[in-house]
């Protein structure tokens, strides 16, 4: 490849405040079109902001968490641009002086290997309304109820090269803001939206290209999906003699097109200017190791201690703490299983499949970390086979019991793990089967034999209706047959 790829992120997380950045208004998910703005949200004569004190408290919260430097002053100015949902005609930010300075996130990557990404900042602001354009036929209707609600916004220095990189730190941070508790991480709702900034370089460049935006990406599946596409879009335009141009453009994820958006401003496009109503904020030291003094565990932390309590490898501790919901799951269900490595194999295994293919969260799991763990004892102590499993595992998803023992008795799926009578089962099958005992018995290979034990497992299972213990049923054919 004769391009460096060269990306950088701009992260809107939507903060877990009960109100809103500078009004009483609720933010409130799911409530009717236009009814929680207020005046001040709205901007109209005579209304004045006030701060929303957890805002801060959870920015500073943000800065410690990924080793930044926290802005003992910070100024809010207004970013002035003129769009429907924006009532106001600006938007209330940070600009000079954000509440978070530099800091940095470590990322691992598939091949093993660690990358530092730096954080350049991270300010505080209100979001803008939406605006809707399915349901209005040739027209855009406009909801105001986000108006005003508090985002911190991160930007990251260019320090990524690839998408893997990009949707790494993504996940990190991801964990990050819901292990504080300051951002739910509902990508589906907005709670997290990704800005990417991508430019190639010819390899080995210092120089960087011109870079384009990609806006409002909001899971890491599209953001993954949409680096590849304008990766791809600014080769050919480039390996065929033209030039890119600085501008924004959006992805649509279903059909995975992109399309301009609009020609790229630059900050004095928008004439930046202190806000008049906002005095700036002072932040002592109290308040800042108060604020670090709450600080809950992190993924990092929490990896080392799954590896250590739970005797996890890397990998699977890494998959497990990355989100605190997975993780507070995980060691629900091995507080009761005892097993934890075989508990870490169903969650990433039947447990994260099922909500991959319904699009549900963890916690919109339908199975508890408890059912989980019970079923994972019921596994390790040979009660139910693998496959026995799977249907106790269908019936607690499907809500049909919420009892592991209660289903494997009423499906019948108690493992026969009687060595009587599972050998007479092993006779049963081994006289109707000659020419296969007769072939397995004249082969010299080892390797080949152990795959031909594989032929009378299937009549064994038949006969036992399913419910014969695999690994006893493999002990006899071995004895029986000479192995």
């Amino acid at each position: 490849m004769q391009w460096d790829i060269v990306i950088g992120l701009e992260i809107h997380v939507q903060l877990a405040t009960k109100t809103k950045i500078f009004s009483g208004s609720s933010t409130a998910y799911g409530a009717e079109p236009n009814t929680q703005a207020n005046a001040v949200d709205l901007a109209m004569p005579g209304t004045l902001p006030v701060p929303n004190e957890q805002a801060f408290r959870y920015a500073v919260m943000f800065g410690l968490a990924v080793n930044a430097d926290i802005e003992r002053r910070s100024v809010f100015e207004r970013k002035n641009y003129f769009y429907p949902d924006l009532p106001k005609g600006y938007q209330t930010t940070q600009l000079e002086r954000p509440i978070v300075g530099p800091g940095f996130v470590d990322i691992e990557l598939a091949n093993g290997e660690s990358k530092r990404v730096r954080i350049h900042h991270a300010h505080l602001e209100e979001d803008a309304g939406k605006s809707l354009h399915e349901d209005f036929h040739g027209m855009t209707g406009v909801d105001l109820n986000r108006a005003g609600t508090p985002l911190i916004e991160v930007v990251t220095e260019p320090d990524m090269t690839s998408s893997e990189e990009a949707v790494a730190f993504a996940k990190k941070l991801h964990g990050i803001v819901t292990s504080l508790g300051i951002c739910d991480g509902d990508m589906s709702q907005g709670s997290m939206r990704f800005d990417v900034n991508i430019s190639l370089k010819p390899k080995g460049s210092e120089t960087l290209g011109t870079r384009t935006e990609t806006k409002n990406l909001n899971s890491f599946r599209f953001m993954e999906q949409a680096i590849a596409h304008e990766v791809e879009r600014q080769m050919d335009i480039l390996e065929d003699g033209g030039s890119i141009v600085q501008e924004t453009r959006l992805y649509n994820g279903d059909r995975d097109e992109s399309r301009s958006m609009r020609t790229k401003e630059e900050a004095n496009d928008y004439r930046y200017f202190p806000c008049p109503d906002l005095l700036p904020v002072e932040i002592d030291e109290s308040f800042i190791e108060a604020a670090r003094a709450n600080l809950p565990e992190l993924p990092d932390a929490r990896k080392a201690r799954f590896m250590d309590q739970y005797s996890l490898n890397d990998y699977d501790a890494g998959l497990l703490s990355s989100d605190s919901k997975l993780a507070a799951f995980f060691e629900e269900a091995a507080s009761h299983a005892k097993d934890a490595k075989l508990v870490a194999n169903w969650i990433q295994g039947e447990f994260s499949a099922r909500l991959n293919a319904e699009e549900k969260t963890v916690a919109d799991s339908p199975i508890t970390g408890a059912q989980l763990g019970n079923l994972v004892v019921r596994i390790a102590d040979n009660t139910i086979s693998s496959a026995g499993a799977k249907k106790v595992f269908e019936a607690l998803w499907s809500g049909e019991n919420d009892n592991v023992d209660a289903i494997i008795d009423a499906k019948g799926l108690k493992q026969v793990s009687d060595t009587g009578a599972l050998e007479a089962m092993v006779d049963e099958v081994l006289t109707g089967m000659p020419d296969q005992v007769a072939q397995y018995q004249n082969e010299e290979d080892p390797k080949k034999r152990k795959k031909m034990l594989g032929g009378f497992m299937g009549p064994l299972m038949k006969a036992s209706k399913g419910q014969g213990n695999p690994k006893l049923f493999n002990e006899i054919l071995v004895r029986k047959l000479g192995g």
